[in-house]
């Protein structure tokens, strides 16, 4: 059987045994249901099970079965009890999320759906929205936390533009926190588990006046890392970080309500281990330097080696206040926030424990300021509508700083040594051999000034030598949106919406790059003669090594050996060999010093604007919702949407930033190009995403099931893809998903809770011609599993002196995914920058696959006092994957990933009052 087949069997398996177990298992309890009133849950807050949830995906509230939006929510009592720490353990319960942190602290993906970017990368704005009491966070550095105050988690899937005045093209994540209460009241938690792991956290509320009421809420959480740096005697994937939230709320009458919401946070740890996945050339040189790097066989052994621990300082602040009036039916809302995130980060990217890149220091500063008006109304009639407008201001100030170390002259010698069969060297001062004499020899010769013969001497990779770097965004964007829902029957609801948001860029650059090797420009016609020389002894070589059978080019030795055995038939190799020189030296495809252009690892930079390029980018979009939603009875409801979203343009705030191919014609048509100088993108174009969806959703009070079946693509993807020394930013044509996503709940009896989601999706670039590896038209994106599913259950049983004892299982699977689409330093690409054949960069990325199998229990004993014990396992049969793969940095060949966690457990006690 097909693995298509097979998932889409899977799926409609599980959704056809859960349909049918719903209504029986109703019917079944419907009499008893109706006689006694399900318990709470002793010492905790009682929340509701399955489509009752209220949520407020629509902006109004309503129980997740009338909502007629795909969305998915996590509970507070759900994250409490799955032990979910932080926003990368949500996938966890929600199988159309996919949550990954990657090069820092301050980095997490998300992806819904399978669409999704913007970390590692500042100029990029993620496609999935993140949200916090109504105010968007546009980086997810702002998003790291434990929020002991947490209510619910909405996950709302496919574009939101007419109810989100920031849209997001793939969806939105919603965190809820729980007002300030006039009723003294928290929790306070703490845990310790394995690792050293130490949590702290609470929330207290209570009144201040009659009108008014507070809370406070903090935590903190440090962890000793599981990983073991063996070149730096330290431990990686540490945790060390604390937060401080507070709010007001201000409720003067039953029209007004003002909530003023503070909070700042701090993370000082190490992170993110780095292990090698397949060694090359590059890797044996390193243990010839005396370095080291783990087995690639062995890349979940925790143990690496780097030449100092990495830095991950990032403080994170804001101020938040919303108004809500009521003015009879019409309610007028309006938030107003302003946030600052910085982040310092310093790592050892090369990942091993020789000194070839002696740094990798940024330093990130973002500004926020967003303000949002809306007004929605309540009216008994059939009509009710909500319009709004929304403005963003945020400011980026980012440098950076990366250099080489001290051994990376001697690891880029031994490179060069075996790429020419030791034909060419750095340093060792013969003129016939020496890059360094070589190159400011020619010069010399051109120009005819012996001086300039030693302008290259000892300043090939030298220490300290580098690239520096900084930029500056400046985003500005207002939409206005609204939606209006219609009811033309009691059963039959009409909704349409529309949403124009205008954004405008400005950027700029001041990058420098001082690595001398890297501004030597290989097709120089001064360096004619020197190609001639290599491109002769190269076709000779090869020719000879022909004659003699050897399946290999001849050496120096048995060329001559075969000169003097064989003179007419040398004499005619050798007339040939030099008239393909002649022909070829001044040819950049010819060009015998190809091989080295990996070592040019900081090439020159053209910094914007410029005469050609303004570091402007400004673009709106409207966007629209329509929809019909039919309620057949009180258990069944059922609705048919089709929506569309859009997201700004981004900009590549990173080394491989770089002219299009159209503007450097132009750059160089101006004079303007400097040395290497190749195309690439400075910023990509706007998406535009669209969906078409039809969704059931049943509720039969002891159970639920909903799904939902789309057709979702978005024009223009930004695909952001690390190239090993920055990032190519680039649009695809069209990336597209046919998907099924199915989630439901049963409850047998009072005490057990059954849970299930599943997701199916089917995903691909319909149009991907110009991306990092080449032309990917028709190929599955990475990093998007074709099935996904969570299962969950859970015992709820009553003591006689009413204490709880609490069973909880989850389990998380993902059916194995590539995880990129190619790996860009294994393509081969012409003088242009041009991708002429990346084979072995897909073939590499296809090596590396993810498969998912996450398993994670807790135990509780719940005390009518308030006390709760807990013993908790997450990833308790200790299945480990990679989680993303790439380019190592400087080593041409050899792949580097980021491991996920192993087994954790520990055990906790919290009070409630």
């Amino acid at each position: 059987m097909k693995l298509g087949s097979s998932i889409r069997a899977s799926l409609l398996g599980g959704v056809a045994a859960l349909v049918i177990m719903a209504p029986s298992a109703a019917l079944a309890r419907a009499a008893q249901a109706q006689e006694e009133a399900q318990p709470a849950p002793a010492a905790a807050e009682s929340v509701a099970d399955g489509n009752e949830i209220v949520v407020t995906a629509t902006k109004r509230e309503q129980t997740l079965q009338d909502v007629p939006v795909a969305v998915s929510v996590t509970t507070a009592q759900t994250i409490e009890r799955a032990q979910i720490r932080d926003i990368r353990d949500l996938s966890t319960v929600v199988p159309s999320l996919r949550v990954n942190q990657l090069q820092s602290s301050a980095n997490t993906n998300f992806y819904i759906r399978g669409f999704g970017n913007g970390a590692n990368n500042a100029g990029i704005e993620p496609s999935v929205g993140l949200f916090i009491d109504g105010v968007y966070r546009s980086r997810s550095a702002s998003m790291i936390g434990d929020m002991p105050d947490i209510q619910r988690v909405e996950v709302l899937r496919g574009p939101q533009s007419t109810l989100f005045g920031k849209n997001a093209s793939a969806g939105v994540i919603s965190f809820t926190t729980r007002e300030p209460q006039f009723k003294l009241g928290g929790n306070l938690e703490a845990s310790y588990g394995n690792f050293n792991a130490l949590i702290l956290k609470g929330v207290i509320t209570g009144p201040l006046s009659d009108t008014i009421a507070a809370s406070i809420a903090g935590g903190y959480n440090r962890r000793d890392g599981y990983v073991k740096d063996a070149g730096s005697n330290t431990k990686e994937n540490q945790r060390n970080r604390w937060f401080v939230r507070g709010q007001v709320l201000f409720e003067p009458s039953s029209d007004l309500k003002v909530r003023l919401i503070g909070d700042y946070s701090k993370i000082d740890e190490n992170c993110c281990a780095v292990v090698n996945l397949r060694a090359a050339a590059p890797t044996a040189v390193i243990f010839a330097l005396g370095g080291k790097v783990n087995p690639a066989s062995a890349p979940f052994s925790d143990v690496i080696y780097n030449n100092f621990p990495s830095t991950n300082k990032i403080e994170n602040w804001g101020l938040s206040g919303q108004i809500d009036y009521h003015a009879g039916p019409i309610k007028l809302t309006s938030i107003t926030a302003y946030r600052r995130t910085g982040a310092i980060t310093n790592q050892d990217s090369d990942f091993s424990s020789a000194d070839l890149l002696s740094r990798n220091y940024q330093d990130l500063r973002i500004n926020t300021f967003t303000q949002e008006f809306r007004a929605s109304t309540d009216w008994d009639g059939p009509l009710n509508l909500l319009i709004g407008a929304f403005y963003f201001n945020e400011k980026i100030a980012q440098s950076n700083l990366i250099n080489w170390g001290t051994q990376a002259r001697a690891y880029a010698n031994q490179l060069v040594l075996g790429g020419t069969s030791g034909a060419l060297n750095i340093g060792s001062g013969s003129p016939t051999s020496d890059l360094e004499l070589i190159f400011g020899g020619s010069e010399a010769a051109a120009a005819g000034n012996p001086a300039l013969a030693g302008k290259y001497v000892g300043k090939f990779f030298s220490n300290g030598s580098g690239f520096t770097e900084a930029y500056a965004l400046k985003d500005e964007s207002f939409s206005i949106f609204g939606q209006t829902d219609f009811k033309i029957s009691d059963q039959l609801t009409l909704t349409a919406g529309i949403n124009y948001t205008h954004d405008s860029k400005n950027f700029s650059t001041n990058a420098v790059s001082n690595d001398v090797f890297s501004a030597v420009n290989f097709d120089d016609p001064r360096y004619g003669p020197f190609r001639n020389q290599l491109l002769f002894k190269g076709a000779l070589a090869q020719q000879v090594g022909a004659q003699l059978g050897l399946g290999r080019s001849a050496t120096a030795l048995e060329i001559g050996g075969f000169a003097g055995a064989n003179p007419a038939l040398y004499g005619a190799l050798a007339t040939g060999s030099q008239a393909f020189a002649n022909a070829n030296q001044n040819v950049p495809l010819a060009n015998p010093l190809n091989a080295l252009r990996p070592l040019q690892y900081f090439p020159q930079f053209l910094n914007v604007p410029n005469s050609v390029e303004s570091g402007k980018v400004s673009d709106g979009d409207f966007s629209y919702t329509a929809r019909l939603a039919f309620e057949f009875n009180n258990h069944l409801n059922a609705y048919v949407s089709y929506a569309t979203g859009y997201k700004a343009a981004s900009v590549n705030l990173s080394r491989d930033s770089r002219p299009t191919p159209s503007d450097l014609i132009k750059i160089n048509a101006a004079g303007l190009g400097v040395a290497n100088l190749t195309s690439g993108s400075r910023y990509a174009g706007p998406e535009d995403s669209t969906v078409y969806e039809f969704g059931l959703k049943g509720n039969w009070g002891v159970a639920s099931a909903n799904l939902a079946v789309f057709k979702q693509s978005i024009k223009g993807f930004q695909s952001n893809l690390f190239t090993g020394t920055g990032f190519f930013l680039a649009n695809a044509g069209k990336q597209s998903a046919f998907g099924i996503e199915f989630d439901g709940m049963v409850k047998p009896t009072s005490e057990l809770t059954f849970t299930v989601g599943m997701t199916y999706l089917n995903p691909k670039y319909d149009d991907f011609v110009l991306s990092g590896v080449g032309n990917l038209t028709g190929t599955t994106p990475g990093g998007v599993t074709p099935l996904s599913a969570t299962f969950g259950a859970e015992y709820d049983h009553e003591m006689g002196n009413g204490d709880h004892v609490i069973l909880r299982g989850d389990f998380h699977y993902e059916a194995p995914f590539a995880l990129v689409e190619g790996l860009p330093n294994l393509t081969i690409k012409n003088a242009a920058g041009q991708v002429v054949d990346a084979t072995a960069a897909i073939q590499a990325a296809r090596d590396f696959k993810q498969e998912i199998n996450q398993a994670s229990a807790s135990l509780t004993y719940a005390m009518h006092n308030g006390m709760e014990l807990t013993v908790w396992g997450r990833n308790i049969l200790n299945k480990r994957t990679i989680l993303q793969i790439f380019d190592s940095p400087a080593q041409t060949g050899s792949i580097s990933g980021y491991p996920s966690e192993p087994r954790t457990y520990g055990v906790s006690a919290r009070y409630r009052f």
